[in-house]
């Protein structure tokens, strides 16, 4: 009886022994947790801290971070567009040093191209960059080295000349108040010197990204001997809406015509500068009679974009594009035609994204046959 009461102790002690160790490394364990979760989250308020337009959401049932949004991505020129968290540390990491990126593979392609081939023969497309000699190796060099080599005529637009990239130097001072005038004297170096050159003449962004091929296509229908001309249209502030300027617009060869010998003749219709630049070529072209088409195709889906691919995908816009946008501010995957044409607030690392994503990118044992898109 004392053995077994002697025993009942020994294991009584030994027990709580291990409770003890049992209990005290659970507290440890809680509390490193704790500290883990603590740092956690004073990291991510100290990055949403540093980079206040991106809004994170959470799942309505648990704390997990599923998505985040850049309500307006925003660089050292201006702009609105769209993306997500992801997209900001591709563009701090993925190849975000500038470098040019040279895709040698043709070799490997069997890509039947002979209707592009015969589009690029039949519409002559010259398109222009607006610029400035700051961006020339940040941004416009991207332009140079992805889409506008298929341009049948490319020139670069800016304040400075540069024989070595190169551009034409305008009579015009650099800065955002000054956009109408560097546009304006654009159109008509362009019209002096490069009227025969094509039939349809492209004003751009050194941020906007254009499919060529896609452009041919929609223009293929039209007549350039129309006075016309075609973009992402904007309803405010003229009877006819005007185009928005990072989208890119294109005038016909009849509305640079009219723009060359009678509208940059006279400043009471179009204006020399001052005034936003894609407004102010809107109510030149308004004065000049020249009709600001539609550009939808024949499902009613967007052509030219005025946000990025992501931002137009994502359709978080903000709330003046609802009251300017023609289309009623529609976005979303459904709403962008398959023959897209342009996009805007493209980053030099996105314009090789595109690159490979439209030129390079093939699901294997899929042949894309051409669909009938256009407004006949």
């Amino acid at each position: 009886m004392i053995m077994r009461d002697r025993t009942f102790q020994m294991t009584s002690s030994l027990f709580k022994g291990k409770g003890r160790q049992f209990i005290l490394g659970l507290c440890l364990g809680l509390s490193v947790s704790l500290l883990l979760q603590t740092h956690r989250h004073l990291t991510l308020k100290q990055a949403m801290v540093k980079s206040p337009a991106i809004r994170l959401e959470m799942s309505e049932n648990s704390n997990q971070i599923i998505h985040g949004e850049i309500n307006s991505y925003k660089d050292e020129d201006d702009g609105e567009g769209g993306g997500d968290v992801m997209h900001g540390w591709m563009d701090k990491h993925a190849g975000g040093d500038g470098r040019v990126h040279e895709f040698e593979d043709e070799h490997v392609h069997h890509d039947d191209d002979s209707i592009a081939q015969d589009l690029y023969k039949r519409v002559r497309v010259l398109c222009w960059i607006l610029t400035s000699p700051t961006n020339l190796k940040k941004k416009t060099i991207h332009v140079k080295k992805t889409w506008a080599r298929r341009c049948n005529v490319q020139l670069f637009m800016s304040s400075e000349k540069d024989d070595s990239f190169p551009t034409i130097g305008l009579n015009v001072s650099e800065g955002r108040e000054h956009l109408t005038a560097k546009t304006m004297q654009a159109f008509q170096y362009i019209y002096q010197h490069h009227y025969h050159d094509a039939e349809w003449f492209m004003k751009a962004d050194d941020d906007t990204y254009v499919i060529l091929e896609n452009l041919r296509y929609f223009l293929s229908d039209e007549d350039p001997q129309d006075p016309v001309y075609f973009g992402h249209r904007f309803k405010p502030f003229l009877k006819q809406g005007y185009s928005s300027g990072g989208g890119g617009y294109v005038l016909s060869k009849e509305a640079l015509r009219r723009y060359g010998q009678i509208g940059s003749l006279d400043p009471k219709l179009c204006a020399t500068d001052k005034g936003a630049e894609d407004v102010q070529m809107g109510k030149c072209m308004q004065n000049l009679g020249v009709k600001l088409k539609p550009t939808v195709d024949v499902l009613r889906r967007t052509r030219f974009h005025c946000f990025s691919p992501e931002g137009m995908i994502n359709a978080r816009f903000p709330a003046w594009f609802y009251k300017y946008d023609s289309e009623g501010g529609r976005g979303g995957m459904e709403n962008i035609s398959d023959y897209a044409i342009s996009f805007h607030y493209v980053s030099p690392d996105k314009m090789y994204f595109l690159e490979f994503y439209t030129y390079h990118l093939h699901a294997y044992g899929i042949q894309h046959k051409p669909q009938q898109l256009n407004n006949h």
